[in-house]
């Protein structure tokens, strides 16, 4: 998608974003225009840039200097603490729900498998970017090892970290999950990804803003609806901001 149509998308969610923080009517009227307008976005996005169009991507060099870390800059939990000063050599990825074949990979079986690395520009919502080079695998293999059952129908995201007390959580549908550049990553700029950055695991899902892409990955997980995940919808911010659930840019 050219940039210009990119930054205007962007200010349109920022301004979305922002409104969003205040108390929304929970009128059912409401409700259903918001379900529309969100609707309409994501058949629109897509409408301009393809299924399966990709995010632009970077040269090295076009790298930001650093890459601040947002909400949740670290995980309380002891496991977790332990798992970092070890450089998590015990932590388990797991690819699980909607799947024949439910897995349970080490930090080195994850490394061990086909990589993707591309440099991205993440938009946040607050109005700020950064670009950075990401390395993983993409998300689409490891629901093909898993073998994800037809019927299933979004990808949800189970996170390590809690903010504002509530465990954090994200999901995409199935076309985000097989796009080429939906990866979970566990490097930033050739190195480990960084403890501020989500470490060991975040998603990237480069068409979308930057509170789609979960931090503390600890579990993938294959639903026909997350209706009965959190308040039903589809992630942290949608449940208690009221952000919409689609944030293409």
């Amino acid at each position: 998608m050219a940039d210009l149509p990119r930054r205007s998308l962007l200010a349109g969610m920022a301004a979305l974003g922002a409104s969003a923080c205040a108390r929304i009517n929970d009128s059912e009227t409401t409700q259903e225009v918001f379900k529309a307008a969100e609707d309409g976005h994501r058949v629109l996005h897509r409408a301009l840039a393809g299924k399966q169009g990709l995010a632009k991507e970077f040269r090295p060099d076009q790298r930001s200097p650093t890459f601040r870390g947002n909400g949740s800059v670290t995980v309380a939990d002891p496991f977790y603490q332990d798992q970092l000063a070890q450089g998590f050599a015990d932590w388990k990825l797991e690819v699980r729900g909607l799947v024949d074949k439910p897995l349970a990979l080490s930090l080195a079986e994850v490394k061990g498998l086909p990589q993707r690395t591309q440099i991205t520009r993440h938009d946040c919502v607050e109005g700020w970017s950064a670009i950075g080079e990401w390395q993983g695998v993409q998300l689409g293999h490891l629901l093909d090892m898993a073998k994800v059952r037809k019927e299933a129908r979004f990808i949800v995201f189970r996170c390590a970290d809690l903010y504002r007390g509530q465990p954090y959580y994200e999901s995409i549908d199935m076309v985000d999950a097989y796009h080429p550049q939906t990866i979970i990553a566990h490097a930033l700029n050739g190195e480990p990804l960084p403890e501020k950055n989500g470490a060991p695991y975040r998603m990237r899902i480069e068409r979308q803003l930057g509170y789609k892409q979960a931090k503390y990955v600890q579990a993938i997980e294959a639903v026909t609806s997350f209706e009965q995940i959190g308040q039903g919808g589809g992630g942290f911010w949608e449940d208690y901001a009221g952000y919409q659930w689609y944030a293409g840019v």
